[in-house]
């Protein structure tokens, strides 16, 4: 099964998570590109990038696998699409925006089975609240590095969880990968599962 299953992501979280059910798995970093469109909603950026990520690493002939998982996770707030920061002062920028507010995490997916042809598609989306927070807590929260490589500047699964007052919907969707929608799909295309 190791080889059969193939996550196109460096996202060590994604990779946690995967391992949590139970899942053995190649890592297969995608070289797709990143951009965003002129014109695509959050979404359709979310499942476009996804699907682009799981087709570039499938697509290569010197890979092994059938099964390809491609994934990718925004954070939207005032319809604007928070990325991974730039640099400090760009994370405390967008760390005071979401202070005291609501804002929504979408994470795409998209697997593709190489044999059968078929594939699974999907944006899914949950809402975050954040408590008010202090210069001094983003300082420090700065300061610890996590935000760095995070999209929104926040990592919940890590110290980030302290400004989290509430979700409503999937947690790990907010991590990278909403599993139960995933493992749903992924059922649907025969992938072996432990439950």
């Amino acid at each position: 099964m190791t080889n059969q299953l193939v996550l196109a992501s460096a996202s060590p979280r994604r990779r946690e998570l995967l391992q949590q059910i139970g899942l053995e798995f190649q890592v297969i970093p995608s070289r797709a590109d990143e951009h965003i469109l002129k014109g695509e909603t959050p979404e359709e950026h979310v499942i476009r990038l996804s699907l682009d990520k799981a087709t570039e690493v499938a697509n290569r002939e010197n890979i092994s696998g059938r099964w390809f998982i491609g994934s990718d996770t925004i954070v939207l707030c005032d319809q604007q699409i928070l990325g991974k920061p730039r640099d400090e002062a760009h994370a405390t920028t967008m760390l005071k925006q979401l202070s005291g507010r609501e804002h929504q995490v979408l994470s795409g997916y998209a697997i593709i089975d190489r044999e059968t042809r078929e594939q699974r598609i999907e944006a899914v989306s949950t809402k975050v609240w954040f408590r008010q927070l202090t210069d001094d807590e983003i300082t420090r929260y700065i300061a610890t590095g996590e935000p760095a490589d995070k999209a929104g500047s926040y990592a919940i699964q890590g110290i980030g969880i302290c400004f989290v007052a509430r979700i409503e919907g999937s947690y790990t969707n907010v991590v990278g990968l909403p599993l139960c929608k995933l493992t749903g799909a992924m059922k649907e295309l025969g992938v072996p599962l432990l439950i």
